[in-house]
């Protein structure tokens, strides 16, 4: 997915989930983030105070096989998270170790990631700001919990399964387009990661398509479906989230809205994200949604960015420098949100994979 979902449409699961303005612009800030969290290494303070950060995501998403892709602590807890075929812990899914790392929408091992997320953080609505990363632990949580919807039938290593062929938009005709710009990128014995080899077809909303997957399955895709049903989902996991059980009966999204969201999702054709997401931002500014007129703001990096306010840094990449340091810098969002990422890897990798018979650490 991309930034019009992660981020804006994210914001409108938050709000209808009954989070205010401003913790929903938290849980959406983050969950975009993910996308651009791209640095990592020890920040060092004036003061001789450290801070290690980690990165949950690449620079260059170039989608040819390079090893400095192939990090599994950054695709497979971020983006791919494996579903072991859609069955819960201490079952395997037919075939080999592969089968376990594919992606699988709502898996028994993503709602465990939910409920990890719920237990270890009590959140109170009424109280003015969250304690800890709660909120930022959140959005990276809804961040993957979404892409198993978008990346299902995928795994976030190099491997065959990955690959694909003829692909098609819904009228079968093939995609010449995408087909073309696939001849120079798997040559040889180089191997796909992840939806390389279908490029960014499964991260756009309005898209309807097909392909031949590696094992040679006609593979349908229907974009709108799978981006709502994720959505309905984020909400109610949100809700549940709110009132601290993972099982709890909560309303999901209203009738009203859930139409005006799916309308987005199937009406906003261009296929850029950035101006996909402007249209998610005047939608949400005009009032579309039941919650009223609002403005979330985003910024990745640069004045404005959460990394600015933390660090005083307009940088894109950090050198040696030293940064001023400030008492605030440990309640910063930035911190709170590496933070949260180092949180979710740790528990993804070493405490719910483990239990699906699946070492990726």
């Amino acid at each position: 997915m991309q930034i019009d979902f992660h981020h804006g449409a994210t914001y409108v699961v938050a709000r209808l989930a009954g989070f205010d303005h401003h913790h929903a612009n938290i849980v959406a800030y983050c969950a975009q983030y993910v996308d651009d969290a791209t640095n990592r290494g020890v920040i060092e303070f004036d003061n001789g105070a450290m801070y290690e950060r980690t990165s949950s995501a690449h620079k260059t998403l170039d989608y040819r096989n390079f090893e400095s892709l192939a990090n599994h602590r950054v695709w497979i807890p971020f983006h791919f998270l494996p579903g072991n075929g859609g069955l819960p812990a201490g079952q395997d899914p037919p075939g080999k170790f592969i089968d376990k790392l594919r992606c699988v929408p709502d898996s028994p091992v993503a709602r465990d990631m939910l409920r990890a997320c719920i237990h270890n953080h009590h959140y109170d609505p009424n109280h003015p700001t969250a304690p800890n990363a709660a909120l930022h632990r959140l959005g990276i949580t809804m961040h993957v919990y979404a892409d198993t919807w978008a990346h299902q039938g995928f795994a976030g290593v190099n491997h065959q399964v990955n690959a694909a062929s003829h692909l098609r938009g819904p009228d079968g005709v093939v995609d010449q387009g995408t087909m073309s710009r696939l001849v120079g990128y798997f040559l040889g014995e180089a191997l796909p990661l992840g939806h390389g080899a279908v490029l960014s077809n499964p991260d756009k909303p309005y898209l309807v398509w097909s392909y031949t997957n590696g094992r040679d399955e006609v593979i349908h895709r229907d974009n709108p479906i799978d981006f709502v049903r994720a959505a309905e989902a984020m909400c109610v996991a949100m809700q549940r989230f709110r009132v601290g059980s993972e099982t709890a009966a909560v309303p999901g999204m209203s009738a009203q809205d859930l139409g005006v969201f799916a309308e987005l999702i199937r009406g906003t054709r261009d296929p850029d994200g950035d101006a996909r997401h402007r249209v998610w931002l005047d939608a949400i500014a005009s009032g579309a949604f039941s919650f009223g007129p609002a403005s979330p703001s985003y910024v990745a990096k640069g004045v404005g960015s959460w990394k600015h306010a933390a660090l005083g840094t307009t940088a894109e990449h950090d050198g040696e420098e030293e940064f001023p340091y400030a008492p605030e810098f440990m309640h910063s969002d930035w911190k709170l949100f590496h933070d949260a990422l180092q949180e979710h890897r740790y528990v993804v990798l070493h405490h719910i994979l483990p239990r699906y018979g699946i070492c990726a650490a």
